[in-house]
């Protein structure tokens, strides 16, 4: 008969008390030890747990911070809507604003007008499209869109540029208006309509948005509504 083997207890026990002492105090430390291993695995863990918390909330905070960052920015660098005009006017007099009396006529080729810039008169049977230019654009078929109702906006780039720019294209409605630069202009800005212009030093003129909405989109033009788009895209166009 194959003999039992010792059981682990058997295997710790000593008919010695001393040296039975000595063997259940090395129990003791073992298990005190695991113990703390068991201990020390835990605050490693939570530790960790902790500190992957923190991360997770300096993640999230920087994240919202950086949400609300792009929010405030394009709210505070966005552009300014484009002004709200009442098309026609009610008669009212501006300072400042010259009257003309110009034909209306399709040619061909270059016309030497009467006014700088022009404000009427001959011009090209295209008309330009309406919309925002950084190169200056043919007087003949800016004429034609004057024709339509639009309303011209020059400038001298000598005088007007950066934060003046900005200013000036803040006045403008989104539709029926032509802005372009004009070499050799001798003001700093001109706004003209058909037969109607006015110059002004500075782009923060308050008489600008009156021009405006006086004569934008006038009934008073030779083809009041016909189209101020799908004709002739100058060069410059943004």
């Amino acid at each position: 008969m194959t003999p039992t083997p010792p059981s682990p207890s058997d295997k710790r026990s000593s008919g010695n008390p001393a040296k039975q002492a000595e063997i259940n105090l090395t129990v003791k430390q073992q298990r005190e030890q695991k113990r703390q291993e068991k201990l020390a695995e835990y605050q490693k863990q939570l530790a960790k747990r902790r500190r992957s918390k923190l991360v997770w909330w300096v993640v999230g905070t920087t994240a919202a911070v950086v949400i609300i960052g792009l929010i405030v920015a394009s709210i505070v660098f966005a552009p300014a809507p484009p002004k709200a005009y009442t098309p026609g006017g009610e008669g009212v007099e501006i300072e400042g604003v010259e009257t003309y009396e110009n034909a209306t006529q399709h040619v061909e080729g270059t016309v030497d007008y009467e006014q700088t810039p022009p404000a009427g008169g001959p011009h090209n049977a295209v008309w330009l499209n309406c919309g925002l230019y950084d190169q200056p654009v043919p007087n003949e078929n800016a004429v034609h869109s004057l024709e339509h109702g639009a309303v011209w906006v020059t400038y001298n780039p000598d005088d007007i540029a950066g934060d003046d720019l900005a200013t000036l294209e803040s006045h403008l409605p989104s539709t029926y208006v032509i802005l372009s630069p004009y070499e050799g202009l001798d003001a700093p800005i001109a706004v003209t309509n058909w037969n109607h212009q006015l110059k002004v030093d500075s782009a923060d003129d308050e008489r600008i948005e009156q021009f405006f909405e006086e004569y934008w989109r006038s009934a008073d033009v030779p083809e009041p509504g016909a189209s101020c788009s799908g004709a002739l895209d100058a060069p410059g166009q943004r």
